[in-house]
């Protein structure tokens, strides 16, 4: 198990739910979200990438291997009703599972404790949000019972392809997946807090839309670079300043070696 983290400062009003002594201990106190809330998690190099197109398990290299951003993953995993993400993360994570163990295997116990006492089924439900073109129909993970919210247009396509545990609902009819529809459609499941774990576009697209109530971002001490390439930010495919304005309120810093680890309210 690692060692603790340093808490350098907390916001006194974050809610405190019933956290299993080990994962309280480790993370420096209880740990808790308003509901309902739509919350993110990211891990950038010191000189702001968080994906690396095309380099195999990018979100790990430019996280230096840190067990410690591995541990804070699982952990907001764990608290999560639904992880949400996309038909590119799919294709960049071939053996992905987003397992609430699967980050940090050694908090697995402490881990499932805490959905137990939350009242939660043992994992989240994992949501692909996808227009089809790009999803991968042969990705493991959808033999799990995914489901995969999608346009009444690639609705029977898809429902065609995907392995039969894959649940295939049509949220809209437009060209693209209303992010702000297919959110209140989780919440009507059930689903209170929802995690994206989706890349920087669909991220974007949640921001620019008003989306997140809040956002964990690591920052690594790695500087990643940038050539010709193409090395992604945190938010791509929008355009915020100077029309939009969006700015996070620091709600907790940490830190863990040379890591650090920031808590955003985004509302």
């Amino acid at each position: 198990m690692i060692e603790p983290f340093t808490v350098l400062a907390e916001d006194g009003g974050l809610p405190r739910w019933d956290v299993p002594e080990l994962l309280a201990t480790v993370y420096g106190g209880s740990l808790g979200l308003d509901e309902p809330c739509v919350v993110a998690n990211f891990v950038e190099s010191l000189d702001g990438v968080v994906a690396v197109p095309r380099l195999p398990r990018s979100h790990a290299v430019v996280g230096d291997e840190s067990d410690a951003d591995r541990f804070v993953l699982a952990l907001v995993r764990a608290c999560a009703d639904a992880i949400v993400v996309g038909s590119g993360t799919l294709l960049a994570s071939p053996e992905g599972t987003w397992r609430i163990d699967r980050p940090y295997p050694p908090a697995a116990e402490a881990l499932a404790e805490l959905r137990a006492r939350r009242g939660r089924p043992a994992q989240p439900l994992l949501v692909v949000v996808t227009t089809g073109a790009s999803l991968d129909p042969a990705h493991p993970v959808l033999e799990s019972g995914a489901l995969v919210l999608t346009t009444e247009a690639a609705a029977a396509d898809l429902r065609e392809a995907l392995p039969e545990a894959a649940e295939v609902v049509a949220v809209t009819d437009a060209a693209k997946v209303d992010l702000a529809t297919a959110l209140d459609m989780l919440r009507g499941r059930g689903c209170s807090v929802i995690l994206t774990e989706a890349g920087p576009s669909m991220f974007g697209s949640f921001v620019a839309s008003g989306l997140v109530d809040e956002l964990f971002l690591t920052v690594s001490p790695v500087l990643a670079g940038r050539g010709a390439a193409a090395r992604l930010g945190l938010v791509e495919g929008v355009e915020l300043v100077p029309h939009t304005r969006v700015a996070g309120r620091l709600r907790s810093v940490r830190t863990h070696g040379s890591h650090l680890f920031l808590r955003y309210g985004l509302r």
